[in-house]
């Protein structure tokens, strides 16, 4: 395969304006996201291995859902309430030869997260790799916009579930077992309009990293991927269609990332590549740095 320029990959600013209702739904992006569906090809990193990917349904999540099915895992999808969405990723995983548990429900909800543990353990068998990847985010232009319902949805969407499920799944992963937390590059150059989105990023960022050296005797190894701009139902939703029409054109790379384009950086944290690796974070950010 030749050389691609990384800017002209995929599709440049200016996107078509659009904008959806809270979550938002793959089907109705315009460009269509790649997740992969044509191009990832496995080799047997992750074979026999069992997996959760919250926020698994779309975007960032099922990308990595059908790269860790053709890499030879089984994989637990944990969502809202996108039914449509679950059950296309489920097809992609199913393809792959894997087995797709599809379990909805809120994780802001601690009863929730312990099933999901649950679920994984008796339907999948075990549970090998832990990937916190559901979040909320609201742009708004002042503090004052941010209500306290919004704060608290935030936090209890993007820092409390990861707290429950690494504590419900602690007795069940085994020594060589991986988390892997998707934190942003809002962690490091956080942006004023999500103060709140950016806080929870940050969290995650501190929380692996304490977690990583806590659970280092155990053999249990916890890392992070940040993300910058990517092409997710997060952003219409989100977004102003003004907004959209210019996503990811301020980054180095002049365009938004693919969700497919952070399936490997995920790959490489659950498989045996990554050995000596924990506490670490991997940044796919299209050129913004981090330091």
């Amino acid at each position: 395969m030749s050389n691609q320029d990384p800017k002209e990959k995929f599709e440049q600013p200016p996107y078509p304006g659009q904008e959806q209702e809270v979550p938002g739904e793959t089907t109705a992006m315009d460009p269509s996201p790649d997740h992969g569906e044509t191009s990832y090809k496995g080799s047997g990193k992750l074979s026999g291995r069992k997996a959760i990917i919250t926020g698994g349904d779309s975007g960032i999540g099922r990308a990595v859902a059908i790269a860790f099915a053709r890499e030879g895992a089984d994989v637990l999808i944990s969502y809202l309430n996108e039914e449509q969405d679950a059950k296309d990723t489920a097809s992609y995983i199913e393809e792959a030869g894997g087995k797709a548990v599809l379990v909805s429900g809120d994780i802001r909800d601690e009863a929730h997260c312990r099933q999901l543990i649950d679920r994984a353990v008796s339907e999948l068998g075990g549970i090998d790799i832990l990937v916190n990847n559901a979040a909320f985010q609201m742009p708004r232009k002042s503090l004052q916009d941010v209500s306290s319902e919004e704060w608290d949805r935030t936090f209890r969407t993007n820092i409390y579930p990861m707290f429950y499920l690494c504590k419900f799944a602690e007795e069940h992963m085994k020594p060589g077992s991986t988390v892997i937390n998707t934190t942003s590059v809002n962690a490091y150059q956080p942006k004023p309009t999500l103060i709140a989105y950016a806080a929870t990023k940050g969290a995650i960022q501190n929380f692996s990293a304490n977690l990583a050296q806590l659970w280092a005797e155990k053999g249990i190894r916890v890392n992070c991927v940040a993300p910058g701009p990517i092409w997710t139902p997060l952003i219409p939703s989100t977004f102003s269609a003004e907004e959209v029409k210019t996503f990811g054109e301020y980054v180095p790379l002049k365009r938004a990332g693919q969700p497919a384009e952070l399936a490997a950086a995920y790959v490489l944290l659950a498989s045996e590549g990554s050995s000596y690796m924990t506490g670490s974070t991997i940044q796919v950010t299209g050129g913004t740095p981090t330091i």
